[in-house]
């Protein structure tokens, strides 16, 4: 687990390869993140939005950018956590993600972007 602190905000990140859902013959890598976003401010925090880095190592890199997280815009108050499993697809079984949430401060409006740490995805077999 990865884990990054920006201004109270503490974001972990747990990564899993998928075989089930992959298809390494038609370079198909499936893997799962589980962020877990705690709020160790003094604040009451929202998350409004995301902007992702995805580095697959022999392909073009994407960015994904969007409202909240699948399908939430999380309110979380002093002290507590929100938690939640998103995926990827890889077509090289390698790969790095990061990024930023844009998060509002729900106290006095005020905007504060936080790192998302940079996590690894590698398919099992290849992490020799």
């Amino acid at each position: 687990m990865v884990t990054q602190k920006t201004k109270g905000i503490k974001v972990s990140v747990e990564t899993e390869y998928q075989p089930k859902y992959s298809s390494p013959r038609q370079f198909h890598y499936v893997f799962t993140y589980k962020v877990i976003i705690t709020n160790e401010s003094e604040n009451t925090i929202q998350l409004k939005r995301r902007h992702w880095y995805i580095k697959d190592a022999a392909y073009s890199d994407r960015e994904v950018e969007g409202e909240g997280v699948v399908g939430q815009q999380p309110t979380i108050e002093p002290g507590e956590e929100h938690v939640y499993v998103s995926g990827c697809n890889l077509r090289s079984g390698i790969g790095k993600m990061y990024g930023t949430y844009l998060m509002e401060r729900i106290i006095d409006g005020k905007m504060i972007e936080v790192l998302i740490p940079e996590f690894v995805m590698v398919v099992p077999e290849r992490n020799n």
